[in-house]
């Protein structure tokens, strides 16, 4: 059919979208912040942010497999709970994940250029987008040079760091913590675990969905557990936890701090390519949501589009890509780490439903109570700005939702 998209991508392929999406940007930024909320607790929140990213992995691929189609947990919702349900978690998605991208193009240009990262930020937007363009066979070789790239760089981080025999001593207070620091950090390291949907919301693309997504997504996410673990132990062995929170570049200080500073750059070219793996994976998992949500009206129809030669939503991936050009010219959308966990939080809340309701065998039910708790816990946890800004757009989605249902049915 004309708005069907192509089966091509195997499981070896959906892992490295994946990885793309998760080793990204958020190991080089979001350690920082996480420390400075969990202090001593770092490494706990990691294994909660960890705990929360598992139950919804596991909720997601078994409706993937049940649901076979682009779009991720708004066909989840719809098909599962209701149309409403559905189109919140998308709204929640789409809404977050845009500010992400303009976050991940503003990071690019902070290491690729300071001083200038409004104009390459914007010109990395334009090539990822023709990236995407090109078609998802395309994005995903892309993809594999990014993830082995990053990987060789975090290795490289961890070896040097490890065997440098460089320990700071905290000094007294540093290592404290409170309950709710914790939660804070998990909810702010939950954005570097965020990635896995994308392999699911490419699940139109997949072949033989039902046995390839289930094996993808849990592989994804247990080698960015061990990436995350392993960096997290190195750096602070060389920074401590007071040193790392007041980081702007956590990495690059770490290799400095360890007796190899000729490392640092080769740190930030790493954090450049790792921003850019993660923007691509943003675009394509946004507007296949987007694709989605215009099939049912949700947003204009034109946005439904499949390019008859690449099998891609184009219509949906250059408006993407417009909206995103224009937020990485014109704002610095660094704090959205915090606003896109709120609604990618959500977004996998719902999910979580969704997946109680597939059947009634404990396990299955047992893992969406504890992903639909954490979500929430998580969600309240994170900085009051950020959950605020999260709960005003979900706010004017469920009136946009209202509006147009009532002059649909003629009220």
């Amino acid at each position: 059919m004309e708005n069907e998209l192509k089966r091509t991508l195997g499981v070896f392929d959906a892992v490295v979208v994946g990885l793309g999406a998760m080793v990204g940007a958020g190991v080089f930024a979001a350690f920082a912040p996480a420390a400075r909320a969990a202090g001593g607790a770092l490494l706990a929140a990691l294994a909660v942010a960890a705990v929360v990213a598992y139950c919804n992995a596991h909720s997601s691929a078994r409706l993937a497999a049940r649901h076979p189609a682009s779009g991720g947990t708004y066909v989840y919702g719809r098909e599962r709970l209701g149309p409403f349900w559905g189109f919140l978690a998308g709204w929640g998605f789409v809404i977050g994940k845009t500010a992400s991208c303009a976050a991940m193009a503003l990071t690019v240009g902070a290491y690729v250029w300071p001083g200038r990262e409004h104009a390459v930020a914007v010109a990395a937007v334009v090539a990822i987008t023709a990236a995407s363009y090109g078609g998802v066979q395309k994005s995903a070789r892309i993809a594999r040079l990014i993830v082995a790239a990053v990987l060789a760089v975090l290795a490289a981080v961890v070896v040097v760091c490890l065997s440098s025999g460089t320990a700071r001593p905290e000094p007294p207070g540093a290592s404290d913590w409170t309950v709710f620091g914790l939660l804070q950090g998990a909810g702010l390291l939950f954005f570097a675990f965020a990635g896995y949907a994308r392999i699911t919301t490419l699940g139109e693309e997949v072949r033989d969905p039902q046995r390839t997504i289930p094996r993808a997504v849990p592989l994804a996410l247990g080698i960015a557990l061990l990436v995350y673990t392993a960096v997290g132990v190195a750096v602070l062995s060389v920074l401590g936890v007071e040193a790392l929170a007041g980081s702007s570049a956590p990495l690059a200080d770490a290799v400095r701090a360890a007796g190899a500073p000729q490392l640092a750059p080769v740190v930030r070219v790493g954090a450049a390519l790792a921003a850019l793996g993660s923007l691509l994976a943003l675009v394509l998992g946004v507007s296949r949501t987007a694709l989605a949500m215009a099939r049912d009206g949700h947003l204009p129809r034109a946005l439904a589009a499949v390019h008859p030669r690449h099998q891609v939503p184009h219509h949906a991936e250059l408006a993407v890509g417009a909206v995103v050009a224009v937020l990485a010219a014109t704002a610095d959308l660094r704090g959205a780490i915090g606003f896109s966990s709120f609604g990618v939080l959500a977004y996998y809340a719902i999910a979580n439903a969704s997946a109680w309701t597939l059947d009634s065998a404990v396990k299955g039910r047992a893992v969406a109570a504890v992903g639909l708790s954490g979500c929430v816990v998580l969600a309240c946890a994170l900085p009051l700005a950020s959950a605020v800004a999260g709960a005003a757009v979900l706010a004017v989605g469920v009136v946009a939702y209202g509006v147009r249902s009532r002059f649909r049915s003629g009220i």
